[in-house]
């Protein structure tokens, strides 16, 4: 059982949150959160690149001098991959990077990564995350106060909040994520994750529908 401090927005204590870890994610797979957060970053390459293969480079297809009797070596078309200006002998073609690991496993992956980070001390919990119109000043002077500034943050709330997601979408290394949109990926890339505590209460409500 861990036993995470609340804080409020001004960088206050005003209580604590038990949370079994274990409870989350009842095993730990490297492997499986390895696995899962190289499908997501092989689901954002462009695959867009391509070179010339010898059939689409500009040049003659003559051959270049006769086959034998002039002392050099046998050599055919201008186009060869052999010679500058040649074509790509493998040449790239455009392909689709993406491909899906099955859902109970993403699922198992973004709880593992939800462990990961409570049991590294990496979570922040704040009692309450609300404004009444966007205002990146004071998502900034919040971040400040919970001493993650200039640290990279991923903002969990336990639902879309517009007000949120705007307050902090101009901030440099601070990203916003439901609990519903949660990754292994998205845990993981920060150096923190600063949650509601009604976010926390989504979590475990849904980890414990998946057992």
């Amino acid at each position: 059982m861990a036993s995470l401090p609340i804080f409020d927005r001004s960088g206050n204590e005003v209580g604590t949150y038990e949370i079994d870890p274990a409870a989350l994610a009842p095993r730990m797979s490297k492997q499986l959160m390895h696995d899962v957060v190289v499908m997501y970053q092989a689901n954002v390459r462009q695959g867009s690149a391509k070179t010339k293969s010898r059939a689409e480079v500009t040049g003659s297809t003559k051959k270049l001098y006769r086959q034998k009797g002039t002392g050099n070596a046998r050599a055919g078309s201008r186009r060869s991959g052999v010679r500058r200006g040649g074509g790509h002998v493998f040449a790239r073609r455009p392909r689709d990077y993406s491909y899906r690991l099955p859902r109970r496993a993403l699922q198992s992956a973004t709880r593992m990564a939800l462990r990961a980070k409570i049991e590294s001390g990496e979570i922040v919990v704040v009692d309450g995350l609300s404004f009444g119109e966007p205002c990146t000043k004071d998502m900034a002077a919040v971040l400040g106060a919970l001493k993650l500034a200039g640290r990279s943050t991923l903002v969990t709330t336990a639902a879309y909040d517009v007000n949120v997601y705007k307050s902090a979408r101009n901030i440099d290394k601070v990203s916003v994520c439901p609990v519903a949109e949660l990754n292994a990926l998205a845990v993981l890339q920060p150096q923190r994750v600063l949650v509601t505590k009604d976010a926390l209460d989504e979590i475990q409500k849904k980890a414990q529908a998946k057992q």
